[in-house]
């Protein structure tokens, strides 16, 4: 189904490419740094973007930087967002970067992990390099300075709350035996995958020119619904890591770091008296690695029990409760609408 969207996601990486070039010039440089040619050289900047630009190269859905172009030509904006794709997009790349350090992953789209290749340091501050690097496309905006504010007060409430989901998960990930809520699995996947879905209509709106006082409802109402799109994202991607595998990573890498997912959650709620020996099992893959026997006793388990099927379920309905909320959504153009509705089964499709 990707084809229908392959002319927006080849203008997406072409505006990515623009502020993260495979090597940065000295004009490019200049752009992002505020300082003379004279001063830089790509030698000096290519340890900074390149493990960034290796990341991104390697691919990606890029479904929320194309959420954020489908709301801003459904609202009328035309393409006026599309040079803001890189405030979703490398802030998200930087998070895989970082929490692949935390998690010691050695792969990431079927390539060594950014600090396995380039190693730790530099990956560290490449990553947070990342986050920052895509304020430069606000100041390129053609838009007002109240305009650009906006952008830089989402961007900000984003990143924070990103970050604070990641925090909850690292501590999770910290102590094999404890098993959190429901609720509070909730609230950690709606920080950390929803903030930048959320982030992704929120600037959908503004590069559409909603004013203010329509906005701030809609980013209300439909920025919930895209966290919910993102929390049923990270379920069905959870799940797929315990079944088939993710594309570029080895099946079973989840239960190596200890990962709390849905399904694990589900099963050790449903049988409290297991919550010792799946303990034991993190504890004992991490240390032997992604081919230890336990990894597969782990996902046996699981997947006798149902609650991979219901971790699925639970995924597609956070999805298509997300397309309800937008069905609403007034437009002046009926396939606009068309456009947008279909790209729930974008992403629900990629998980069938």
């Amino acid at each position: 189904m990707t084809h229908q969207y392959s002319w927006r996601l080849e203008k997406i990486e072409t505006v990515l490419r623009t502020y993260l070039p495979d090597t940065p010039d000295t004009a490019w440089g200049e752009n992002v740094f505020s300082l003379s040619p004279e001063t830089l050289s790509p030698e000096l900047m290519s340890p900074l973007t390149m493990p960034g630009y290796d990341l991104v190269q390697r691919g990606g859905k890029r479904w929320r930087p194309l959420l954020m172009t489908l709301v801003c030509e459904t609202m009328g904006g035309g393409e006026r967002s599309l040079p803001l794709t890189p405030l979703v997009e490398f802030p998200h790349n930087a998070s895989l970067i970082h929490d692949d350090i935390e998690d010691n992953s050695d792969e990431r789209r079927g390539q060594p992990a950014t600090h396995i290749r380039y190693g730790v340091d530099t990956a560290i501050n490449s990553g947070a390099f990342l986050y920052f690097l895509p304020l430069a496309c606000v100041t390129d905006w053609d838009a007002t300075l109240e305009q650009k504010d906006t952008v830089y007060r989402l961007w900000g409430e984003s990143m924070r709350r990103l970050h604070l989901g990641q925090s909850i998960d690292i501590t999770w990930h910290r102590d094999p035996g404890y098993v959190p809520s429901l609720e509070h699995y909730d609230l950690m996947c709606r920080l950390k995958t929803g903030s930048l879905a959320w982030l992704a209509v929120a600037l959908g709106l503004v590069a559409a020119l909603v004013s203010s006082e329509k906005r701030a409802p809609l980013i209300k109402k439909w920025g919930q619904a895209a966290e919910k799109l993102g929390m049923g994202f990270q379920i069905l991607d959870d799940v797929k890591n315990l079944t088939t595998g993710n594309p570029g990573k080895k099946r079973g890498d989840d239960v190596v770091e200890g990962k709390k997912s849905l399904p694990v959650l589900l099963y050790l709620h449903e049988r409290p008296e297991q919550s010792e020996w799946f303990s034991n099992c993190f504890a004992e893959a991490r240390k032997a690695g992604i081919d230890a026997p336990l990894v597969n006793e782990l996902i046996d388990k699981l997947t006798v029990s149902g609650v991979l099927d219901k971790a699925e379920a639970r995924g597609r309905t956070l999805i298509n409760e997300a397309r309800e909320t937008f069905s609403d959504i007034q437009s002046n153009s009926e396939e606009m609408r068309g456009e947008l509705s279909r790209f729930f089964d974008f992403i629900g499709g990629a998980y069938a």
